[in-house]
């Protein structure tokens, strides 16, 4: 193995570090905790897991932590009202409804009712909008934290050659948004894309976001690019067992990591980012509604 392992939950643990630090100057010099309210709707297994870290999280981090659970079968003239409320909690700086929502709400309607001020996820369309202009916006939190481990591991990111594997809304067409704002030249490819393994072996940086385990083998990856991988993905592990299974990402980390300058492992690259980002969304924020300086290195 010749690449640089990029350790994302270390990152991510000097990242909540900043954090807290923040917090603790609002709180003693102006009297100001932020706050982040959680709405999940229904019994999901994986969202309450979600929910429960998102909620242990902002609680270390010195923030204040507000849960909404709500049946599964919660009108959404129920939900709505819900988010106008904390909409004008003042209390309340972020605002974050667990994905995905039961089939009869409607996901998009739910979250354009945020106060784009207070959507940290950065899924409002209008922090859509203002991310694709090239203005100050909330930006979502796994695309930020690429940006941030990608900052971290090159300096300045100008003139480099970027593909994102994935079209997504949530990372590939950010994360994308986020790499032309630092100068980098950028493709975004996806599975239908023609010659893919000729599109991504010309990067310098490859995002692999497309949700397809293990998609981009190693030869798919110029000598000594950097490599971040977003996927996760559960496979079958006969070798531990049967009926066992293990975490992939969507690139080939051994053949890969032979290859590439960098690369984030899957676990332990992206992922711990994304709360890790979550709470810094949640603290710029707060600093936005109350005229104060956005805190350094925790934005894009």
């Amino acid at each position: 193995m010749s690449a640089t392992i990029i350790d994302g939950k270390a990152f991510a643990a000097t990242v909540r570090g900043k954090v807290k630090d923040h917090v603790t100057a609002l709180v003693a010099d102006h009297g100001i905790t932020p706050g982040l309210a959680v709405v999940l709707v229904g019994e999901d297994p994986a969202s309450q897991v979600y929910v429960r870290s998102k909620g242990k999280s902002t609680v270390e981090a010195g923030m204040k932590s507000v849960e909404h659970k709500l049946e599964a079968d919660t009108s959404e003239e129920d939900l709505l009202a819900l988010i106008d409320q904390l909409n004008n909690d003042d209390t309340i700086h972020g605002i974050l409804v667990q994905l995905p929502l039961p089939g009869h709400l409607n996901e998009d309607l739910v979250i354009n009712s945020i106060d784009p001020a207070k959507d940290v996820d950065g899924f409002h369309i209008s922090n859509v909008g203002l991310l694709g202009t090239g203005q100050k916006s909330m930006v979502p939190c796994t695309p930020l934290g690429c940006l941030m481990m990608l900052r971290d591991h090159h300096g300045s990111l100008s003139g480099l050659d970027a593909v994102v594997v994935g079209r997504s809304n949530i990372v590939g067409k950010p994360k994308a948004q986020l790499l032309l704002g630092d100068s980098c030249t950028v493709t975004i490819a996806h599975s239908r894309t023609k010659d893919l393994a000729d599109v991504v072996r010309r990067a310098d940086i490859v995002v692999a976001a497309v949700g397809r385990p293990e998609m981009v083998p190693g030869d798919w990856i110029k000598p000594g690019a950097t490599v971040i991988d977003v996927g996760i993905n559960r496979i079958d592990a006969p070798e531990k067992g049967e009926g066992k299974t293990r975490l992939v990402g969507d690139v080939h980390f051994p053949s890969a990591a032979e290859v590439a300058g960098a690369i984030t492992p899957v676990p332990g690259g992206v992922g711990p980012m994304t709360i890790a980002c979550l709470l810094a969304n949640t603290v710029t924020a707060c600093c936005r509604a109350n005229g104060l300086p956005e805190p350094e290195g925790l934005t894009a």
